[in-house]
């Protein structure tokens, strides 16, 4: 069953600069997922929570400002190309997306897994970056995917590199939306991946998301202000015991992402210099339980 988008309306309705049209109408267009095909009034509503009259008008004026394209035998919409220019728009200015291309790749060929990059949406992390080949079997997510922060190893990646107050946030969230006889099972599985990360260097999650999927994940922060990011490395759990998780493929995806890191940092000195240069020429993360769930040292 499709559960609605939650907003915290308490932050909303205490702060003016929110313009909450805009809000409900990227609502709408975030209801749109890869792979879900058409969607008609009712359920975008039922995905946003949105009344459905008012879910009416959203649609409508997305449609006539281009974001939306109806399709009148079915009665519903699709995204229209100047929502998708918006999405290309920001893959194409996602740097660490590109640099970290190759390094995916190889360590693709090296494992059989894949590999992939994502950022926070909301309680979940989308991939902007995916390698995987054909002989990468049992794992279907792709560019635009979304996979839960809780319980994926990439999800905790990034829910550890935060810092400590924007992670306690996080998790309240998080407790509140999987309710309070799931949290426990969710809050321990969180606690081990912190301890295997403040030993290892990485989180795990074997078969907490999906039953046959593992991964190894490591997060990726950058000093632009970004993110932070997070890598994983997934393949069936046949494939990827736990055994190897901590002790080949943790260990090789912590190696890429310090490789990536490097590589960032000479991009960012290279660009540095060169708007340097242009100036010169002349003018012509101890483990413990706290409030809502997890407190980790500073990594």
């Amino acid at each position: 069953m499709m559960q609605g988008m939650k907003r915290s309306s308490k932050k909303v309705a205490t702060d003016r600069s929110f313009v909450v049209a805009l809000a409900r109408g990227l609502d709408v267009l975030r209801a749109f997922r890869p792979n879900d095909g058409l969607h008609g009034n009712q359920e975008i509503a039922a995905r946003t929570n949105l009344p459905k009259p008012t879910v009416s008008r959203l649609t409508y004026t997305l449609t006539k400002l281009g974001y939306l394209t109806p399709v009148p035998r079915f009665d519903k919409y699709q995204l229209a190309p100047a929502a998708i220019a918006l999405g290309y728009a920001a893959l194409t200015n996602l740097g660490v997306r590109h640099i970290s291309d190759p390094y995916r790749d190889q360590l693709m060929r090296e494992t059989g897994g894949a590999v992939a990059i994502g950022a926070r949406e909301r309680l979940s992390m989308i991939y902007f970056g995916q390698s995987r080949s054909s002989l990468t079997v049992g794992v279907l997510l792709d560019v635009g995917s979304r996979v839960p922060i809780a319980t994926t190893a990439m999800g905790r990646a990034y829910l550890l590199a935060l810092p400590e107050d924007e992670r306690a946030v996080l998790l309240h969230e998080i407790r509140e939306h999987v309710g309070s006889s799931r949290w426990p099972k969710i809050r321990d599985g969180i606690e081990r991946s912190a301890e295997i990360q403040a030993k290892h260097g990485f989180t795990i999650s074997a078969g907490e998301w999906h039953n046959d999927i593992h991964a190894a994940g490591v997060a990726l922060k950058l000093n632009d202000g970004t993110g932070p990011y997070a890598f994983n490395c997934g393949a069936p759990a046949f494939k990827f015991s736990e055994e190897r998780l901590l002790n080949d493929i943790g260990p090789r995806l912590v190696a890429m992402v310090g490789s990536i890191e490097l590589a960032l940092n000479g991009s960012a000195a290279r660009s540095l210099e060169s708007r340097d240069n242009k100036k010169m020429k002349p003018r012509g993360g101890k483990l413990t339980r706290v409030d809502e769930g997890i407190k980790t040292p500073p990594l």
